[in-house]
């Protein structure tokens, strides 16, 4: 089967950044779903892994996360799909990814795609749903159709998690949700997907928050740059508030949360999968509610672009977008 992988680290303006290959199409076994990808889309964690994790021994690593797809086969022990169904997720980090033809993928983190959407625009949503779902509700603490009164600042709001976050937020709760975003574009992005407020992360945040007559917010979803933001993050956050954050950032003064009784959570929505945890099968309920949603209109896609077929050249195209730090929503590839 044809597939797109590297085989060492490179910059993404080197040809062999990432190559066109094939493998062998693999079997599915246990809980595994065989899956034909239709669409993929390309993630922060893609090009962070490709720029800077070498394969052991030189091997072939194989990226791609989101993907959108029809099952080919299952196996054994699989109970919740069949073949023919059409499934959107996110897979997993420590198994080789969707940037291929056919990938196996647990059935617990996989979810029935939404039928009111294609392929590409289902690729979109995956890792970005879950991860600002799980930000929102399991680390966060929101409850859904509660918050009414209480306020909540995304930092990078019209990134992909950003971008589902407003919407999560938005839809679910009665929270205020303001976003940030830094150019004309961005910021009417954010407002189109629901965010009652915009402010510039490249200014002073804490200012800004004032001027909207709040003297500071109860919950802050941090999605990029937060070791250059976290001062003005523990001052905008009110007391005893939550700070939860989703990047790697340089080393950050958690001493700082101590006046304020402030919690700090971190996200990775791949530590269900990777330490195979006893709720697995949370995201397989959380995407198959994500779906729900988007078909009765709720929620919408956060696709913007369609790049064009899945192979090496196009996804080099891709990554240096999301490297570039200008990219909005969601960019997805279809199609081998």
């Amino acid at each position: 089967m044809k597939a797109i992988g590297y085989h060492r680290p490179l910059p993404i303006a080197e040809a062999d950044s990432l190559i066109d290959t094939v493998i062998d199409t693999p079997t599915p076994t246990g809980r595994d779903l065989l899956v034909r990808v239709e669409a993929v889309s390309v993630n922060p964690v893609d090009v962070k892994l490709r720029g800077g994790v070498a394969p052991a021994d030189g091997a072939l690593r194989v990226l791609g996360f989101d993907a959108a797809g029809t099952i080919e086969a299952v196996g054994p022990e699989v109970t919740g799909f069949r073949p023919g169904d059409t499934v959107f997720y996110a897979g997993a980090i420590d198994r080789p990814g969707t940037n291929s033809e056919f990938h196996l993928v647990d059935e617990r983190i996989v979810g029935p795609k939404p039928k009111s959407l294609g392929f590409a625009e289902a690729a979109a949503l995956p890792l970005t749903a879950i991860t600002a779902w799980e930000m929102l509700f399991d680390r966060l603490g929101l409850v859904r159709g509660g918050e009414a009164g209480r306020s909540l600042l995304i930092v990078g709001g019209a990134g992909g998690v950003g971008s589902m976050a407003i919407q999560l937020a938005r839809k679910l709760t009665g929270i205020r949700v303001i976003a940030t975003a830094s150019r004309p574009e961005t910021a009417a992005w954010v407002r189109g997907l629901g965010a009652h407020d915009v402010i510039d992360h490249n200014g002073s945040m804490p200012e800004q928050i004032r001027a909207l007559g709040l003297s500071g917010v109860e919950a802050v979803f941090s999605t990029n740059a937060t070791d250059r933001h976290f001062p003005a993050l523990v001052e905008i956050v009110a007391p005893q508030g939550r700070i939860g954050l989703i990047d790697d950032p340089a080393p950050i003064d958690v001493r700082l949360l101590k006046r304020k009784s402030v919690s700090l959570h971190w996200e990775l929505m791949f530590t269900r999968s990777l330490f195979q945890t006893a709720d697995i099968a949370e995201q397989r309920a959380l995407l198959a509610e994500v779906s729900r949603l988007v078909d009765d209109g709720t929620l919408r896609t956060t696709l913007t672009e369609t790049l064009g077929r899945i192979d090496a050249a196009t996804l080099r195209r891709a990554h240096a977008l999301i490297e570039s730090g200008t990219a909005r929503g969601k960019i997805v590839l279809a199609g081998f």
